[in-house]
């Protein structure tokens, strides 16, 4: 029976709430999403962070999407990031423990990849990263540079948050295997560029699966 809704499981300042749909069929890879800044409104109902969690769940990942601490109804209170990252692992532990020997991904949008990239590039579990809107600026991502798993950043081209240039100076630092994608015309939120993120996120999925 495919598990879908809404889920609590344990996180360091107590139960997390989150969302996920287990895809028909065997569990081979599960992907981890996270919102956007919550003291601007992230959670992990925002449309980005839908559409991101939509796009895995099509390929067949178990799609798994919380609220940080404090949010809806997460224990705990926003902490800059740090005890965010900590969330993020106790997520990651429940998919492990959840569907053993399964890939794990992850995902982010904003202040949500700032979180997973810093958290993925150093946890061992962690197959890809994909990062959509990465705030490059407002959040050190020196750590991030050296991280030689496979990652993909979805920018796009008129992001007031995380200017394309700003973007493309890390990316040329940051090891391989890497990918980005611009998509033009598209600001930090992606209005009227959803289905172009989905499709890049896709494109990414099927040439780590080929």
């Amino acid at each position: 029976m495919e598990l879908s809704g809404n889920i609590f499981f344990d996180g360091p300042e107590g139960r997390i709430e989150a969302l996920i749909k287990e895809p028909a069929g065997s569990i081979t890879r599960s992907a981890v999403i996270c919102h956007p800044h919550p003291l601007y409104g992230g959670t992990m109902h925002n449309k980005v962070v839908f559409r991101m969690a939509r796009v895995f769940s099509s390929a067949g990942f178990v799609a798994l999407r919380f609220n940080f601490r404090g949010v809806g109804k997460s224990a705990g209170k926003h902490d800059n990031g740090r005890g965010e990252q900590d969330d993020l692992v106790a997520a990651i532990d429940f998919a492990e423990q959840s569907y053993p020997g399964a890939q794990i991904w992850l995902g982010g949008f904003s202040f949500g990849a700032s979180v997973m990239l810093k958290v993925g590039c150093r946890d061992g579990r962690v197959r890809a990263l994909v990062a959509a809107g990465a705030p490059v600026g407002a959040f050190g991502f020196e750590p991030v540079e050296r991280c030689e798993k496979d990652k993909l950043f979805v920018q796009g081209s008129l992001d007031q948050f995380g200017p394309v240039d700003a973007l493309s100076s890390f990316f040329e630092r940051l090891a391989e295997p890497k990918r980005l994608v611009v998509i033009e015309g598209s600001g930090h939120f992606f209005e009227g560029h959803l289905d172009e993120l989905e499709s890049a996120i896709s494109d990414f999925i099927c040439r780590l699966s080929a």
